[in-house]
């Protein structure tokens, strides 16, 4: 009997499960009737494809400094234990996606003791604590990048990559119309419909909502026709939406639970958050304006620290400012009503340029990543591209 090719795979949150479940379905898929095991870490999607978790992908997701430093001593255990285990088992590779402060460490130790080890999803090392990549150097024998300019980097450090293109171009169309998405939320097709979406975070939501609103309000006093569409990412998201909306009644705001994609195709343009939404309402070919604000102190540092001259996704893939961004002191009331009032004339403009992004980054992401781990498990360590 054949022994079965045992892939080792690690996902830290719910967005790691799914590009995980993809990557063990085109494994399956290119790996023909060849047996194959699964093991490691991972949510509902993974589970789908035949992982059974070490324990609860839960266990991994936290965010912010301060929840990290509350669940350090569960983590570092966690990850002493899982080390441990999968030194036992002796995959054929160890693949951790995302979350590198969690799996860069444990593909460092792998690796020391002869384990092909992979990293599927870059940190942003081209931005900002660019040392990592010597980290990085010691801990993967092989990158898998979502975006080109991230591929750029690692082969000026000389560290083996593949871009594998984004999961969300293989997704969305390429080409999208409007009105099923405004057939399925009941807003007029004639209706002009401006997106406001200020994150899916607590601290997103405490720092853009109120300005984002305030902006609503500054654009109705020269588009009074305008409707527009709040989408809440979450029940807690939504309550606090909630609350800031009450004093803003007189505006014509919808607050959505859930839907957040089908109000970004049913826009004509978006006032929204930097993160991943913004390469959503790019591959969905809407105008937008981005916006962003942090603690000062943390601004501060990181304006030391970042190397980018842009943060919005968008720009950062086009290499030049090809959608307003404005961050900390610039994101005033004004400054946003105004870009997004030209965008409502101007969009189309900018979004010509997003279907060439869309399509450099459709490249059939999952099938791509399994391709080059296979080409890694094989021998084939030269395949940078």
């Amino acid at each position: 009997m054949t022994k079965p090719l045992k892939v080792a795979l690690v996902a830290g949150e719910a967005s790691g499960d799914i590009l995980g479940a993809g990557l063990m379905q085109a494994l399956r898929e290119q790996l023909g009737p060849a047996p194959i095991e699964f093991i490691g870490v991972g949510g509902k999607l993974m589970h789908a494809q035949g992982l059974d978790s070490y324990f609860p992908i839960e266990r991994l997701s936290v965010m912010g400094l301060v929840e990290v430093l509350g669940r350090l001593p569960e983590l570092l255990s966690r990850r002493k234990r899982l080390i441990k285990t999968l030194l036992a088992e002796r995959p054929d590779v160890f693949i951790g996606i995302d979350s590198p402060d969690f799996t860069l460490n444990i593909e460092l130790k792998l690796r020391a003791h002869g384990i092909k080890t992979v990293h599927y999803v870059s940190p942003s090392v081209w931005a900002w604590r660019q040392k990592r990549v010597f980290k990085i150097q010691q801990a993967c024998d092989l990158m898998l990048c979502l975006l080109p300019f991230e591929a750029e980097f690692y082969q000026k450090h000389q560290v083996s990559v593949r871009f594998v293109g984004h999961p969300l171009a293989d997704s969305i169309p390429v080409v999208n119309q409007p009105a099923p998405a405004r057939a399925r939320l009941a807003v007029a097709v004639e209706q002009t419909v401006v997106a406001l979406m200020p994150g899916s975070r607590a601290g997103e939501v405490a720092k853009l909502g109120e300005l984002f609103v305030q902006t609503a309000a500054l654009i109705m006093q020269q588009r009074p026709d305008v409707q527009f569409l709040l989408p809440a990412a979450s029940a807690e998201r939504l309550q606090q939406l909630q609350l800031i909306l009450a004093a803003h009644q007189e505006l014509p705001i919808r607050l959505v639970d859930g839907q957040s994609q089908d109000v970004l195709q049913a826009c004509d343009a978006v006032l929204i958050a930097s993160g991943t939404a913004t390469l959503e309402a790019m591959l969905l070919k809407r105008p937008m304006v981005v916006a962003y604000r942090l603690a000062p102190l943390t601004y501060m540092l990181l304006q030391r620290m970042v190397k980018s001259p842009y943060f919005s996704l968008p720009n950062l893939l086009a290499g030049r400012a090809l959608v307003p961004e404005f961050i900390q002191q610039q994101a005033t009331p004004e400054a946003l009503a105004q870009a997004v009032l030209q965008q409502l004339d101007e969009g189309a403009e900018q979004t010509e340029h997003f279907l060439e992004l869309h399509k450099l980054l459709k490249r059939d992401a999952s099938k791509q990543a399994a391709a080059a781990v296979l080409e890694l498990i094989q021998g084939d360590t030269n395949h940078a591209n």
